[in-house]
């Protein structure tokens, strides 16, 4: 078994697609995935599955989302070691040391173009500052998620890919409640 955390994009935001997480557990183990855990009402779920790809799980959480409520979720999935990486690897805490209340991490689906790579790292929206790795980008908002103008909507405008978003206090509970 491979335990998986799954990031669920924009469910119970603004009263929209609400999945209650108890719901959501019960229709998990019907894909036979065990040991399933919630965090917050915004689309966190642990669990551990036999499926070897977290690609493949993915496309599974998705289908069971939409065959169950009728509506397109993006799920990411990710194993807890990558999550462990992105820990370890934020360059705003290991080359500055900035408030961790103020960090966050998109999580995109996929690899942008570059042609979108090269339009996003044109703009400048200071104080705001966001480092992409791969597919993950380490964002700084000293002013708070709530008042950034690069929030989750202007990443996936701008890169035209599926992503989603988690503070740096959320990444590290998921991290805890994954275990070893």
């Amino acid at each position: 078994m491979k335990t998986y955390i799954a990031l669920l994009r924009g469910i119970n935001v603004s009263g929209r697609k609400k999945i209650k997480m108890a719901d959501l557990r019960a229709h998990l183990q019907e894909l036979h995935f065990q040991n399933i855990r919630t965090y917050v009402q915004s689309g966190n779920v642990i669990f551990e599955s036999m499926e070897s790809s977290p690609v493949g799980v993915a496309a599974m959480v998705e289908k069971k989302i939409q065959e169950k409520y009728g509506f397109d979720v993006v799920a990411l999935v990710k194993m807890r070691q990558e999550l462990v990486q992105v820990l370890e690897n934020n360059p705003f805490l290991k080359d500055r040391q900035e408030d961790t209340s103020r960090l966050y991490v998109t999580f995109l689906a996929e690899h942008p173009s570059r042609e979108c790579l090269k339009k996003l790292e044109e703009i400048n929206d200071s104080p705001e500052e966001f480092i992409l790795d791969g597919k993950d980008i380490y964002f700084f908002s000293p002013l708070g998620y709530g008042k950034a103008k690069m929030n989750n909507n202007f990443f996936e405008q701008k890169l035209k890919v599926a992503a989603t978003t988690r503070n740096w206090n959320t990444i590290n509970k998921l991290v805890d409640l994954a275990g070893e």
